[in-house]
């Protein structure tokens, strides 16, 4: 299976975004995650549907939807009316995920769970029929530069080994936080087809600069 670099914008130059944004597809990006945070559900802000609505103005890849949010549902419309190809919300984040997941869908979006360091794999075992993504958070959510759980490894694996055991699990695994030439190399091997990279690649370097880590990270996935 092809594995896919999503650059993240929450560590791009937001008085910059476009620019950096063609920057990233230049160096070969696969899509863009996107974080929305209320302050609530994390302890952080960022972004809301008009950013998601501006990046489709301006790139063609796909856009991949973090929210973390409290009462998800009231924006997952929204975001998927803003150009969200892909919509993931967190396991604690609503008490009617199975109808979140749902609602995502019927919207024409790919819907996606997302585990934070401490929910175990087997507490969204029942929704693997029904999403399209799993994202593992291999560091606590809410900020970005934070240094990467190892122990994620073992739940990335676990995920792998359930999705073979049946012909209806096809979800992808995706791993966000701490992702670099080094880290990315244990996530793919443990089964991970999508890796958030977002201080490791916006660092102010040249495009040259941005280029080359790209790459890096498609051939240390790929080793």
């Amino acid at each position: 299976m092809t594995k896919m670099i999503a650059p993240s914008i929450l560590a791009a130059d937001i008085m910059n975004l476009e620019r950096d944004v063609k920057m990233a597809e230049k160096a070969g990006a696969d899509l863009f995650h996107i974080d929305i945070m209320d302050g609530h559900f994390v302890p952080n802000m960022s972004f809301s549907p008009s950013v998601v609505a501006g990046m489709k103005r301006v790139t063609d890849k796909p856009l991949d939807v973090h929210m973390m949010l409290d009462n998800p549902d009231e924006y997952i419309k929204p975001v998927v009316e803003a150009g969200a190809d892909t919509v993931l919300i967190h396991a604690e984040s609503t008490p009617h995920i199975y109808r979140s997941i749902e609602l995502i869908k019927s919207l024409g979006a790919k819907a996606g769970v997302v585990l934070n360091p401490g929910t175990s794999v087997e507490a969204v075992k029942n929704l693997f029929p029904i999403i399209d993504q799993i994202l593992v958070m291999t560091v606590n959510p809410g900020f970005g530069g934070q240094k990467f759980i190892p122990g994620m490894i073992k739940k990335i694996q676990r995920l792998d080994q359930l999705r073979q055991t049946t012909s209806d699990d096809n979800f992808l695994i995706e791993v966000d936080g701490g992702i670099n030439d080094s880290t990315i190399k244990l996530c793919s091997e443990a089964g991970t087809d999508i890796f958030v990279a977002g201080s490791y690649l916006f660092n102010g370097g040249t495009e040259a600069d941005f280029a080359n880590k790209v790459q890096l990270l498609k051939d240390s996935a790929a080793e």
